[in-house]
């Protein structure tokens, strides 16, 4: 498709039918459209399949083949809806923090282990930050190199408990992945054999 002529446009709540030039079909409601860079936003079906989500995708019109207006909306779309900016700002510092957290630990030369096992707790217990090189776990567990769960210090209780059965938890998980791994390394291996 030729991208847009002057004064053509794509009005929000339309919906509209997109081939790409790769041949995928794409259709939902126009969520929005930019005039100068020929951007097309649609609100689809949910890939996932579930009836509450959407998906949202870009659509750059120099990319696009074919475009069919399916229902064109003529009234004024409604108002957007209004943003809790309040709750994006702490969304936008937690992810700030935990990048930063991530960060230190790099620095630090946490091994790949730590860190992954920092994130498989963080998952749990957002109280859990870095010092040096040991996870500290709402300030009463302390988690130093290697990492296991004999690594596991602080006032006997249930925090400590809890933590350990995380740490433990979280080796078996990546022992199981590793076997899963070896043994479909191992058929593949005996698959390219056979069929030599």
């Amino acid at each position: 498709m030729a991208a847009p002529g002057p004064g053509e446009y794509f009005s929000v709540g339309s919906h509209v039918s997109c081939l790409t030039c790769l041949g995928q079909r794409l259709q939902g409601e126009v969520v929005a459209f930019d005039y100068q860079s020929k951007m097309l936003t649609l609100k689809c079906a949910s890939s996932s399949g579930k009836p509450n989500l959407s998906d949202v995708v870009l659509i750059n019109l120099a990319y696009v083949s074919e475009v069919d207006i399916i229902n064109d909306r003529t009234e004024t779309p409604p108002p957007l809806a209004s943003l809790n900016v309040s709750k994006l700002a702490n969304r936008a510092r937690t992810e700030k923090e935990d990048k930063l957290s991530q960060a230190y630990a790099i620095s630090a030369g946490v091994s790949a282990e730590g860190q992954q096992l920092f994130q498989t707790i963080h998952k749990t217990i957002k109280d859990c930050k870095w010092q040096e090189k040991n996870i500290i776990v709402m300030d009463d567990v302390v988690i130093s190199p290697p990492y296991q769960a004999e690594n596991c210090k602080g006032k006997e209780g249930s925090a400590l408990s809890h933590v350990r059965k995380i740490v433990e938890k979280h080796f078996r998980d990546v022992e199981s992945q590793k076997s899963m791994q070896r043994s479909q390394a191992q058929q593949t291996q005996k698959d390219s054999t056979l069929s030599s």
